[in-house]
């Protein structure tokens, strides 16, 4: 069957099936004369990638709505029927996005259309308590309702284990091989939400499970006492993007100590728009610039963001002219190894089979950190899942102790109470370490100058091409095929000394769609198509003698690979 084939029979299933209501037939029969937009609807289903099922908003296979999602949830309750276990139960949250509680109670009435229990929040809470709510309640599922930081018109659906960690590869593709199943949407079991409050199959969840959250993020703090000696000299500006984070991270905040902490007054509701910045991503400096703003008025020490569903937590802090310097996700996860590792040590609290975790296209400057203090490190896959994975294996086995997991992308986990990136805990605990250093006379700047003169000045960047619809997805292919099909022998007059193709199932890792280069002087470079959104990534970095060395080294290997990237485009 051709594309084009496939395309023409699902829209005109879609328009003729008698379980879609008018609304929705109305919107794909405006679409009829625009056979590129047809087919971006529903040239594929929606995959799932490193963030589960997320698309754009719409009516078709290829977007998110009521439909792909009661689809899915049909398919993952077959799933956890098809283990035999009797009285399952599921955990359902969401955040501030166009639809997301609607798709929530939509989960929650199919789910219990299948004689599955769901607990689902009452209100918008942050994902990492859905992955600690799972484990909480005892639950076999979760799902979370969220595109994380996706622009506005893009909505999610993330899918975790009794675990409480997103689904891994091989669970991932059980449920799809159901999802495919789900042949009809008459197909799809639902229940009213009257009924299935009356069976005892809705349960709405809230107060009780965020002071258990609290207690388990605050557990993790190892300096409370001198953050309340020292509250009164230290002001904390947080803005949660619009997003879920608010109550969260204030709470915990409050919890340790910290008395002074404003938030962006303009961005403190939920808006699904995200009507302040260009993208709710505490990845990119323009959504701290009204943090900024309130930080220079007040004096501030810190700034902390967090995107819309709260997992990752971007920080903003002083260099030595007094200006707010944006720190990368590879530098806040290096700070906070060395606090963390640091502290246990000086405590001897420090476990001798202590591991520290982080992914693959993550810097090297936090591993040689932990190593420094005698943690063994380990390296996953993009994908905190992958994380957690073997957070539970260590559970399980008693082969390590888990100290901490980071990603490049902003996303941090310490503790063993959630199997997901969580940035109320990364925003406890990089104000933490802001307020111990500051005790010392220290800002978080001058840690990271130390921790580049004791360990080297690592430099990573990331450069990322946004490629949609499917020519785009056909781009995409044509640069992995380019490299992975021509790797070059050297670059820039240095040999490549090693490369890795993550489609070989390397390490013992699942096979995933990614080319690593690493260069005789032990710099490397990365491609990988993201898994939620319509982009390549392409990761660098660098380790020099000095900070302009190592700028000077990055800009050439940047130049290098972007130009041969961008002839595909």
């Amino acid at each position: 069957m051709t594309i084009q084939t496939r395309v023409q029979e699902q829209y005109e299933l879609w328009v003729n099936d008698p379980a879609i209501d008018e609304a929705t037939k109305a919107e794909l029969r405006g679409i009829a004369g625009d056979p590129k937009e047809v087919e971006d609807r529903f040239y594929r289903d929606l995959e799932f990638g490193t963030g589960g099922l997320r698309g754009v908003i719409g009516a078709g296979t290829n977007r998110i709505n009521a439909y792909t999602v009661a689809r899915a949830t049909q398919g993952l309750a077959q799933f956890l029927l098809s283990s035999g276990q009797s009285e399952l139960a599921a955990v359902i949250a969401y955040d501030s996005r166009n639809q997301s509680p609607e798709f929530a109670l939509e989960t929650a009435k199919v789910l219990a259309g299948n004689g599955i229990k769901a607990y689902v929040f009452e209100s918008l809470r942050p994902t990492p308590e859905l992955s600690f709510a799972v484990r909480y309640l005892k639950a076999d599922a979760g799902v979370v309702v969220t595109a994380s930081h996706n622009p506005p018109e893009y909505n999610g659906y993330k899918v975790y284990g009794s675990d409480g960690g997103q689904l891994v590869p091989d669970q991932a593709e059980q449920v799809i091989a159901e999802i495919r199943g789900v042949q009809s949407f008459a197909d799809v079991k639902r229940l009213s939400r009257a009924d299935a409050e009356a069976k005892g199959l809705l349960e709405w969840i809230g107060k009780d499970v965020d002071a258990a959250f609290l207690k388990a993020v605050t557990s993790v703090s190892l300096n409370a006492e001198l953050v309340r000696r020292t509250s009164d000299d230290f002001k904390i500006v947080y803005t949660p993007l619009h997003g879920a984070g608010n109550l969260s991270v204030r709470a915990a905040l409050g919890a340790i100590g910290f008395e002074q902490v404003k938030v962006v007054a303009e961005q403190e509701q939920p808006d699904a728009r995200f009507s302040t910045v260009k993208s709710p991503n505490p990845e990119e400096k323009d959504a701290f610039a009204l943090a900024i703003r309130d930080a220079k008025a007040w004096d501030a020490d810190i700034i902390i963001g967090t995107d819309p569903d709260c997992d990752r937590m971007g920080a903003v802090v002083k260099d030595p002219d007094g200006e707010y310097f944006v720190l990368t996700g590879n530098q806040s996860g290096a700070i906070m190894v060395d606090y963390l590792l640091g502290n246990l040590r000086d405590r001897g609290e420090l476990p001798d089979n202590g591991v520290v975790i982080k992914t693959i296209v993550t810097s090297e400057m936090g591993a040689v950190i932990a190593e420094h203090y005698g943690a063994k490190v380990l390296n996953t896959l993009t994908g905190f899942k992958y994380i957690g994975e073997k957070m539970t294996l260590f559970d399980r086995t008693g082969e390590a102790t888990y100290l901490f997991g980071y990603e490049e992308s902003y996303g941090y986990l310490a503790g063993n109470y959630a199997r997901d990136k969580d940035a109320v805990v990364a925003s406890m605990l990089i104000c933490e370490a802001a307020a111990y250093y500051k005790s010392k006379g220290k800002t978080l700047y001058d840690v990271l100058q130390e921790l580049y003169e004791r360990h080297g000045y690592f430099l990573e960047k990331l450069e990322s091409r946004t490629l949609k619809g499917k020519d785009g997805v056909e781009k995409i292919g044509a640069i992995m095929e380019d490299w992975r099909g021509a790797p070059p022998a050297e670059l820039n007059g240095l040999k490549v000394a090693k490369v890795e193709d993550f489609t070989q199932g390397l390490y013992g890792l699942p096979v995933e769609n990614v080319l690593k280069y690493t260069l005789e002087d032990d710099s490397w470079f990365c491609l990988r198509p993201s898994g939620t959104e319509p982009k390549i990534k392409v990761y660098f970095a660098v380790r020099g003698s000095s900070a302009t060395g190592a700028a000077s080294a990055i800009d050439r290997l940047v130049q290098s690979v972007m130009t041969r990237v961008d002839q595909h485009n």
